[in-house]
């Protein structure tokens, strides 16, 4: 009987998936000319096993969204805490960073304890929320980056100041002593047309312009935060910085934004031993 073939490590699927989505990236940003390192891939675990986030971290990828506030902290401190392990013992290609990204509505009354594990807001649409988040990030001595939610679909269903709002909202940000805000964020609408969700792109993007000619943010103002698993590259095209990805990594059927805070089921599954 002649020697056996040597075993070959089964790739995951997550694995594969990840390269897929680098992939695009990394042709998107060539149509556009630009370098991919300008681009943050945000792996949103929204519908992501605690196995897979640990997976993706391993894998390289060290920028994580959630949608929901407590979902976020009792991920955090679970996820925070491999991390560091997987550190310490020099295992897999970790990011040089973990940072928690906050994608979803935040209500006033969870900024607390979210302020407390993550690292940027994405979702900042009211004066009321900038408020709250200046007062809490004062407690904690700190200064909380932000981008600015713009509705710019101009869906009734969205979250987000509406696009006539936006430079007002904007100059009132930067104000305030304990935000600092960063860039923009927007939703195009749930569509297979690229067209359509190019538009609302191309006008955050115009939004994002004007406020840095009126230089609100200053040097800090750079980042975009554009494009969800089915509409990214429209997105990269448009000046993208950061896009969310949830569905094409992990899987499932929902979208990575606007559902009820502290959804019951995840917070069961989440409770499970793993």
């Amino acid at each position: 009987m002649g020697d056996k073939e040597p075993r070959v490590a089964k790739r995951s699927s997550l694995a594969d998936n990840l390269d897929e989505v680098r992939d695009r990236i990394a042709a998107a940003c060539a149509k556009a000319n630009r370098q991919t390192r300008e681009v943050t891939l945000i792996a949103v675990t929204k519908n992501a096993a605690p196995e897979q986030i640990r997976e993706i971290l391993l894998l390289g990828v060290g920028d994580l969204g959630e949608s929901r506030a407590q979902i976020l902290t009792q991920r955090a401190a679970q996820i925070n805490e491999f991390y560091h392990r997987q550190q310490a013992h020099g295992e897999g290609i970790l990011a040089p960073r973990l940072r928690w990204h906050m994608i979803g509505h935040l209500q006033r009354n969870k900024v607390k304890p979210t302020l407390q594990v993550v690292d940027l807001i994405h979702s900042l649409d009211t004066l009321r929320l900038a408020e709250e988040l200046d007062t809490q990030a004062a407690k904690l001595n700190r200064k909380i980056h932000v981008l600015l939610q713009v509705n710019a679909s101009e869906e009734t269903t969205k979250s987000g100041v509406a696009v006539g709002a936006a430079l007002h909202l904007a100059e009132q940000l930067d104000s305030m002593p304990n935000v600092q805000i960063v860039g923009l964020m927007t939703m195009a609408a749930y569509t297979d047309n690229a067209d359509q969700a190019r538009r609302t792109f191309v006008r955050t993007r115009e939004i994002f312009e004007e406020m840095r000619w009126h230089k609100i943010g200053g040097s800090h103002l750079r980042h975009l935060s554009m494009g969800m698993s089915n509409d990214f590259e429209p997105a990269i095209l448009e000046g993208a910085t950061m896009v969310r990805i949830g569905t094409l990594l992990f899987g499932g059927t929902t979208a990575d934004h606007e559902d009820p805070d502290d959804t019951p089921d995840l917070e069961a599954r989440l409770r499970k031993p793993t």
